[in-house]
């Protein structure tokens, strides 16, 4: 394990070494400064930011509904000059000309009751009618009253509203944080990308500088008769793809480092380097507290609780919909009209009002009976498509734990790989230049060592994506112990 860590801490200097030649020039990242800046500066958080806030003024909406309302409406003026049709008493029709003004204004108050969904108001009137073609002015006011409206046997949206709407409130407060943590997955990719274009690129360049000495060792052996012209030509091949490697791993980098630098919205030209992430981090991860966690964390366990209550509430909607329909109406208050619009408001008349409305179908086809059956019929799926769901849930989470245990596993015997090829490389090259290896077989030593390397890089890529997938699967930071939340 000492040789192991020593390992893994000689190839983070050269790394450093190999990309920090000047740091005037250039800005040194780690994993999770890059996962930082990713949440704070790029377009995707910026977006999930927006979607939150575009929720939270939904949900304030819904909130406001079951607020007292007070709304002031009138017409002002309503001035009218033209000709209207009059019938005369023996039925013919005269254009009269009339010339008015017919002004009001409203002021109401109302409160919904979501239990019942009936509403409560009350209003205050006042109407002026200037006549300008006789020259007269006539006052009429409601000075005030108050009225209740309560449909009967009805769909009642403001009770589903208010079982429905806190879930999908909650539901979007828990998909914002996934947002975030979908970032982490997604420049944990670009970061990656990046590190093991520049660990190619070091490569390509460490084994070009080896090729040349072993050619110039070579040619010097080939004026001696020891090896054969076949060699030197193996090994100018070599040199060439050496040089071609050194290439296509600048152009990569460049590639790499534009769609890293684009994601974080990093808008310095300054060139990055970036440091090798850890191989291993504190924390135990148990199924058991996996799930328990995303259940209680993830807008997906909400979901499954809120699919089924508006599958629910379309069930109720279908059966309010198509059976008796009636609203009561029921309001008293005190009007009056006058001359002038002080004395509307002087010993006003009471006024009353109680009017049932309601439809009662006789005959509609079966239409009525289809809609409530259709609708049950779709609750009845979306109970079985959010059962399958959560199970898919379930899956998901029990296979990344075990995928994080394997990836950790595998960042340690990639490692030693690495170091094994290393140094089986090291042990190929002082063999040929002491004339006892063939070149296929400096050939095969060298590339093993190159795709060890590589492996390495890949592992450590895997490790750190199944680390973050399970912060999203979970929305739980098991090396704090704790749930993971954005301001």
């Amino acid at each position: 394990m000492k040789t192991l860590l020593l390992y893994i801490f000689s190839l983070m200097l050269i790394i450093h070494k190999s990309y920090c030649q000047d740091p005037n020039d250039s800005i040194r990242l780690s994993l999770e400064e890059v996962v930082a800046m990713a949440k704070g500066k790029s377009i995707a958080s910026k977006q999930a930011a927006t979607t939150k806030e575009t929720k939270y003024w939904v949900w304030r909406t819904f909130r406001s509904n079951y607020q007292p309302q007070l709304a002031l409406n009138g017409m002002l003026p309503a001035y009218t000059k033209t000709f209207n049709q009059v019938i005369q008493p023996d039925g013919t029709i005269q254009f009269q000309p009339v010339h008015y003004d017919n002004s009001s204004l409203n002021l109401s108050f109302s409160q919904s009751i979501a239990a019942t969904g009936g509403t409560i108001y009350g209003t205050t009137q006042l109407q002026r009618f200037d006549d300008f073609d006789r020259k007269n002015v006539l006052y009429n006011g409601l000075p005030y009253g108050i009225g209740y409206t309560q449909p009967l046997w009805q769909f009642n949206s403001l009770k589903w509203d208010k079982r429905i709407e806190p879930l999908k409130f909650n539901e979007s407060k828990q998909a914002y944080i996934e947002s975030m943590e979908q970032i982490s997955i997604t420049v944990t990719g670009y970061f990656f990308d990046l590190l093991l274009a520049q660990v190619n690129l070091q490569v390509a360049e460490t084994n070009l500088i080896n090729t040349k000495n072993i050619q110039r060792i070579a040619n010097e052996k080939l004026e001696l008769g020891k090896i054969s012209k076949n060699e030197i030509l193996q090994l100018q091949l070599e040199q060439l793809k050496s040089q071609k490697a050194v290439g296509m791993a600048k152009r990569d980098m460049q590639i790499a480092t534009l769609n890293l630098r684009a994601y974080i919205g990093l808008s310095s030209a300054d060139r990055i380097s970036l440091a090798l992430p850890p191989a291993t981090i504190n924390m135990n991860v148990e199924t058991e507290k996996v799930l328990a966690e995303a259940y209680e964390n993830r807008s997906d366990a909400i979901a499954f609780v809120r699919r089924i209550a508006e599958a629910k509430r379309d069930v109720a909607k279908a059966r309010g919909d198509n059976g008796l329909n009636a609203t009561l109406n029921a309001n008293l208050g005190y009007s009056k009209s006058a001359a002038l619009a002080e004395e509307v408001y002087q010993n006003p008349q009471n006024q009353q009002l109680l009017q049932l409305n309601f439809v009662i179908p006789i005959l509609d086809w079966g239409r009525a009976k289809s809609r409530t059956r259709t609708a049950q019929a779709n609750q009845q799926l979306i109970e079985y498509t959010v059962e399958q769901d959560k199970q898919i849930f379930i899956q998901q989470i029990v296979t990344q734990v075990t995928l994080y245990d394997m990836m950790r596993d595998q960042v340690v015997l990639s490692a030693q790989a690495d170091s094994i090829a290393s140094e089986k490389y090291q042990i190929a090259k002082d063999r040929y230049v002491l004339g006892n290896l063939s070149i296929t077989d400096l050939s095969i030593a060298f590339q093993e060592k190159d795709q060890a390397k590589r492996d390495y890089i890949s592992s450590l890529r895997d490790f750190w994506g199944a680390y973050y997938q399970l912060r999203y699967l979970s929305l739980y930071d098991f090396e704090k112990n704790e749930k993971i939340v954005y301001k």
